[in-house]
């Protein structure tokens, strides 16, 4: 059965055009920024539905809505965490302008903000190698304006949490050496179980594939809490922060988590909705994001 494509504007209902009759010349509109929808406020197509099985008679009328100017996702990683790995270096070596003339390249005398220093720049180092090396994006793009909005959320809270703690009068953690050797564990197994999950989901999806699968523990001990959460990489992220937190004892790195805990939340709730409307027999103990609880 032949089909007749009709595509009309999603905010205007103009009629743009018949596919069978004219071609779509707007070079502006390159494919990452169009999105065709069944229903002006339904989601978008995606790129591997097939317009047979869709729920269309002869003629399709599909809603076009222009996504703006879109960015490469790895562009916007690479430059949402190279921006703090920079500029917490710059309060680190306290460069000029920055806490007075006289304490101009001087270093802390306390042991914890040069682990600190270690811990936050181990942190955006290992995410910017799993961008490059480690992560297959399910997606292609996102819309130009919000790196803007991530980079403020990144590199701001970057500056914040650097200045204090790279601070000459900044004061170590209230219990000591023991707090802080507790914090570091913290952070060390964190990340190794960040990093764990995120190679365990990249063999889930084959190089140039958008398949999706239930991912499960593995032989890899840090992949266990798949028995639990959807998302333990989320988890994971979150116990880093709070590690980081207890190291530094320090207030902008708390609110940090807490932003950061609240955002990974959400996200983690959505992807949970997902696998369970898309898999039928995903595990049904598992909670988004923290075992038992949430």
């Amino acid at each position: 059965m032949s089909h007749r494509v009709e595509i009309l504007d999603a905010k205007t209902r103009e009629k743009l055009c018949f596919l069978d009759k004219v071609e779509l010349g707007h070079p502006q509109w390159y494919p990452a920024r169009q999105s065709l929808r069944l229903d002006p406020k339904g989601k978008s197509l995606k790129d591997e539905d097939v317009l047979q099985k869709l729920p269309v008679g002869t003629t399709a009328t599909l809603y076009f809505r222009d996504l703006g100017a879109q960015i490469s996702w790895v562009t916007v990683f690479l430059t949402e965490y190279a921006g703090p790995l920079f500029i917490y270096l710059l309060f680190y070596f306290r460069v000029p302008f920055i806490y007075g003339h006289k304490y101009d390249f001087t270093s802390s005398r306390h042991t914890v903000v040069h682990l600190a220093c270690i811990c936050h720049s181990f942190h955006y180092i290992k995410r910017l190698l799993e961008t490059l090396f480690v992560h297959r994006f399910s997606h292609g793009t996102m819309p130009l304006r919000n790196i803007f909005k991530n980079c403020t959320y990144y590199w701001g809270f970057a500056a914040w949490m650097a200045y204090y703690i790279n601070h000459p009068l900044y004061t170590p953690p209230t219990y000591g050496a023991q707090q802080v050797k507790l914090a570091l564990a913290i952070f060390v197994i964190c990340q190794l179980g960040n990093f764990s999950i995120h190679m365990a989901l990249r063999d889930l999806r084959p190089a140039g594939s958008k398949t999706r699968k239930i991912p499960y523990p593995t032989k890899n001990p840090f992949t266990w809490l798949f028995l639990l959460v959807s998302c333990p990489n989320y988890t994971y992220e979150v116990g880093s922060w709070i590690g980081f937190a207890i190291m530094t004892q320090c207030l902008p790195v708390a609110l940090f988590s807490l932003v950061g805990f609240t955002q990974m939340t959400i996200w983690a709730k959505g992807k949970h909705r997902s696998y369970l409307k898309e898999f039928r027999d995903y595990p049904p103990l598992r909670m988004p994001i923290i075992p038992f609880l949430l």
